[in-house]
C-alpha cells in the first residue's frame, strides 16, 4: 500500500530545490495581492481573486443562513442540497478564501487568521472547512495524510485514486468522471483543493514552492507533481453537504 506522507516531505523538496527560484520571482511580484504570477482571468473564471468584507462577518453570515437550508431540506430535500452546494462553493471561492490568498506557507503554520501567521497545506484545508462550517477538528485533520484526509471527507470506496499517471491523462480522467466543483486532493506529500472548471484543472493550496496561499493551473504547479493522486468530493458530495446543513460532526479518519 502506498504510504502517505501529508506534508512532512515538503520542508526538504522546498528547502533543497525552490527556495532559490523562489527568491528571485518574489522581488519581481506586484505588492499587492495577486494569486499566482502566472495570472489567471478573474473574469473568465467567474472567481474573485480580490478579498471583501470582513472575514468574522463572512463566517457569522455563513452559520446564520445555514439555519434557512436546514429549513428548507425538511421542506424540499434535493433542492436543499443542489442550492447547499452552490453556496458552499461561492462561499469557500468568492469569500473565504481571496482573504487567505498571499497568506505565508511554512511546514509547522496553522494559524486561524488569514495573513496573520503561516499555514501549512493540511492546515490551509481544514481551517477554510473549519470556518465554512463543517463540524470538524481542523488540527486533527491536518495532522493526517491526505488518504486519511480524503477519507475524512468521503467513503474509501467513494474516492477517485489514480497511480504513475501524465498531467494530459488525469485531466481527462478527471473531466470525463466530474462536473464542475471543488475538490480535496491528497498527493504523496501534499494536500489541496483542486477547482474544476470548463475541462479546466486549477490548484487550490498553501505552496511550499511559492512560500504562500495561491491558485494556479495544476498541470504547471511544481507542487502538483506526485506518484499517486486521491480526490474526494467536496462541492458534489451530497452526503457530506447535508452534514454541513445539519452541523453532523465529522469524524477524522485514522
Amino acid at each position: 500500500m502506498f504510504a502517505f506522507l501529508g506534508c512532512i516531505a515538503c520542508a526538504k523538496e522546498h528547502r533543497t530545490t525552490s527556495k532559490s527560484v523562489t527568491s528571485s520571482q518574489s522581488a519581481e511580484q506586484p505588492t499587492t495581492i495577486s494569486p499566482h504570477p502566472n495570472v489567471l482571468d478573474s473574469l473568465k473564471l467567474a472567481i474573485n481573486f480580490i478579498p471583501k468584507g470582513n472575514y468574522n462577518t463572512i463566517k457569522q453570515t455563513i452559520r446564520h443562513d445555514r439555519e434557512y437550508f436546514a429549513r428548507q431540506l425538511l421542506r424540499n430535500e434535493e433542492k436543499a442540497l443542489d442550492s447547499a452546494s452552490k453556496y458552499i462553493y461561492d462561499k469557500l471561492i468568492n469569500e473565504l478564501v481571496p482573504h487567505w490568498y498571499g497568506t505565508p506557507w511554512d511546514f509547522n503554520g496553522h494559524t486561524d487568521i488569514p495573513n496573520n501567521g503561516e499555514i501549512a497545506c493540511g492546515y490551509f484545508v481544514s481551517t477554510t472547512l473549519k470556518h465554512l462550517g463543517f463540524q470538524l477538528n481542523r488540527y486533527k485533520m491536518a495532522q493526517e495524510g491526505g488518504m486519511n484526509e480524503a477519507i475524512t471527507l468521503q467513503p474509501r470506496s467513494e474516492l477517485k485514486i489514480f497511480r504513475n499517471i501524465s498531467q494530459s491523462e488525469l485531466k481527462t480522467a478527471l473531466t470525463k468522471t466530474y462536473t464542475d466543483g471543488i475538490y480535496f486532493v491528497g498527493l504523496s506529500n501534499h494536500v489541496g483543493y483542486v477547482l474544476i472548471k470548463n475541462k479546466e484543472l486549477y490548484f487550490l493550496h498553501s505552496s511550499y514552492y511559492d512560500d504562500k496561499v495561491l491558485i494556479e493551473k495544476a498541470e504547471i504547479s511544481p507542487c502538483f507533481q506526485s506518484d499517486i493522486y486521491v480526490f474526494a468530493e467536496i462541492t458534489t458530495n451530497r452526503k457530506l453537504i447535508q452534514k454541513w446543513i445539519q452541523k453532523t460532526p465529522i469524524p477524522i479518519h485514522k
